[in-house]
């Protein structure tokens, strides 16, 4: 029987444990909490650059070696992390972004010169963007004329009348589009487990007689290294690391915070070759195995995908790269004008409003108007554009990796944060790698445009 006494007992005791599982938890609790104030530009960066030229060359690197690239994703995302690592590092315990840095290590000069290039190819890489924008509202039956000016005006808005938070929690939404890609790879039915067993290393597959029956070992040739090439450079861009550095910065990241960035950064790489991974899967699992070795362009992708694996995967590509590519659109221009007024002095940041920072959003506005305007006039050019992008970000992507590991080791600005041996060996290697790898694509694509 319950007494009033007992009830009152029991409530005691369970009120007591509610306390103390609430103060053992307490801890845990802050940091989920501090970690998802933080997280944002590790995650934005990361995924924002599976761009129109990112889907491009995933799409047709499925397309024409199937799941035979899948093994290069790992390695992939850790030279991925380790670069964007040492950016968001020097940004927190700096609290100066890269452009910034560079101008006073460096001189004005040799800044002067780094943010022409920046200006130049990031003005190509908008074009690319809005080329994405052309191809995907293509196989929505939208005109190009009225799908162009009204992303380009999107963009414009989001950035130019919102709060830097408002503005990057419409960003972190938007990174679950991609989930698109997700949807459409398992509607392509493509034998699964297949495709896991390509993520092992080739050379690790020949010594493993149960499972080497069923993985293809890529043959090595000049066009599997392009390929290779062109996934490195389309997923590892010059831009990325100024804007990311730019956004630790005016989020005021500092030492404290920053382990719950490099978990932001961690996340943003992993979640990025999860990406790809189904865009190669899908494309694999029907453009492949049905003998479409080619596509033209990533629309072209989407309008293939149709008969094969039917409408909704079709419409659920095509809607992916209309988001990656109106995404990119916001944020290339936006990491332009945080990088040329950061290195000359200028206000920036999406906190201020136009008439504080008149240079920062005129730079930004022209950008768009630019990239927009151009494509509507040289649609005809779009690949063209694409291979110029890729060019220009395969000549700037050394020389800002270099000048990053320089800094990121100077111990007078990272004090006992430069990198260990063990992690400098990881970045130089993947440095070089990514070198010789953009130099391949260089030459590729320069070879391609003279034939």
């Amino acid at each position: 029987m319950w007494s009033r006494a007992n009830i009152a007992d029991h409530w005691a005791t369970w009120t007591g444990r509610l306390d103390r599982v609430r103060l053992a938890t307490r801890p845990v609790r802050r940091r989920v909490a501090l970690f998802f104030a933080i997280v944002g530009p590790g995650l934005i960066v990361s995924n924002v650059d599976n761009d129109a030229g990112g889907i491009y060359t995933y799409a047709q690197a499925g397309a024409q070696f199937g799941n035979t690239v899948l093994w290069s994703l790992i390695p992939m995302t850790i030279a991925l992390y380790v670069s964007l690592e040492m950016c968001s590092r020097l940004g927190a315990f700096t609290g100066k972004g890269l452009s910034d840095l560079i101008r006073e290590e460096f001189g004005f000069r040799v800044t002067f010169f780094l943010m022409a290039a920046v200006l130049l190819v990031n003005l190509g890489n908008v074009m690319a963007e809005f080329t994405g924008v052309f191809w995907a509202t293509d196989v929505l039956g939208i005109n190009k004329f009225v799908s162009v000016p009204l992303s380009a005006l999107l963009v414009w808005i989001l950035v130019v009348h919102g709060s830097a938070k408002w503005v990057e929690r419409i960003f972190l939404t938007i990174c679950l589009v991609y989930f698109s890609y997700v949807v459409s790879a398992v509607l392509a039915k493509p034998d699964w487990l297949i495709a896991l067993l390509h993520l092992l290393p080739p050379h690790v597959v020949r010594y493993v007689p149960t499972i080497k029956p069923f993985v293809q070992v890529p043959a090595f040739n000049a066009e599997y290294a392009v390929i290779l090439a062109g996934l490195v450079g389309t997923t590892i861009a010059p831009w990325q690391h100024f804007y990311l550095q730019a956004a630790v910065v005016e989020k005021r990241v500092g030492p404290r915070q920053y382990s719950h960035t490099r978990n932001d950064v961690l996340v943003g790489s992993i979640s990025c070759m999860v990406i790809v991974f189904f865009i190669i899967v899908c494309t694999a699992g029907t453009l492949y195995v049905n003998g479409i070795h080619h596509v033209d362009n990533a629309g072209t992708a989407a309008l293939a995908l149709k008969p094969l694996a039917g409408r909704w995967a079709s419409g659920l590509f095509a809607i992916g790269l209309l988001n990656a590519s109106i995404f990119a659109a916001s944020i290339l221009p936006l990491s332009t004008s945080y990088v040329i007024c950061e290195a000359l002095g200028f206000e920036s940041g999406i906190d201020h409003k136009f008439g504080e920072a008149k240079i920062f959003y005129g730079l930004y506005t022209a950008l768009i108007v630019l990239g927009a305007g151009l494509v509507l006039f040289l649609g005809s050019h779009a690949k063209t554009i694409l291979l110029w992008s890729q060019v220009l970000n395969g000549f700037l992507l050394p020389v800002v990796l270099i000048f990053l590991l320089i800094l990121v080791n100077r111990r007078d600005l990272m004090g006992d944060k430069v990198n260990s041996k063990g992690f400098n060996w990881v970045a130089w290697i993947s440095t070089v790698a990514m070198i010789v790898l953009t130099v391949v694509v260089v030459y590729s694509s320069i070879h391609e445009m003279h034939q």
